[in-house]
């Protein structure tokens, strides 16, 4: 009698992204951004908030040091027991529930995961050219759908709109 091969689960899915979104900035964003920072250094001095000034340059220093960096290539791996993210793995036991905000035409694919603990930031994971059914047919075997989101969140679009 043969012994069948016991499967640890479904196939898994698994693809390549931008470890960040890198946007587009011309010399008019850096000097309006510039024109801002320094606003806000001298609105911290003149308020004698010498922490908030520091933030702000270091905040300036980390655009300028990441924008000459191009980001590096990540695997997305959907797994039967959690997802893997470059060298993080994220259990399912972990994490609340899953959303996809696919809109092509307004080049939006996303797949956000909303975490069990208050603590963990939302994670948000570019589709590419995923096909957005066979993600969300594959995770709904493992964590719950909230279908009550449609549009991405608000922090991801100022991003958008600020290029950050």
């Amino acid at each position: 009698m043969a012994q069948e091969k016991k499967s640890s689960g479904p196939e898994e899915i698994s693809w390549k992204i931008d470890e960040y979104t890198k946007y587009p900035r011309d010399k008019k964003w850096y000097i309006i951004a510039s024109i801002i920072a320094i606003g806000l250094i001298i609105y911290a001095i003149i308020d004698k908030n010498y922490f908030f000034a520091l933030i702000i340059i270091l905040s300036s220093g980390l655009i300028i040091f990441f924008n000459n960096e191009p980001p590096k290539k990540i695997t997305v791996t959907l797994k039967y027991d959690g997802i893997e993210l470059g060298s993080r793995f994220y259990e399912f036991y972990s994490i609340q529930n899953f959303y996809i905000i696919y809109r092509p035409k307004e080049n939006i694919r996303r797949l956000y995961f909303e975490f069990k603990s208050a603590i963990r930031q939302r994670l948000s994971i570019d589709l590419d050219k995923q096909d957005p059914v066979k993600v969300r047919n594959y995770l709904r075997q493992y964590i719950d759908e909230d279908l009550d989101k449609e549009h991405e969140p608000l922090s991801e679009g100022l991003a958008k709109i600020f290029r950050l």
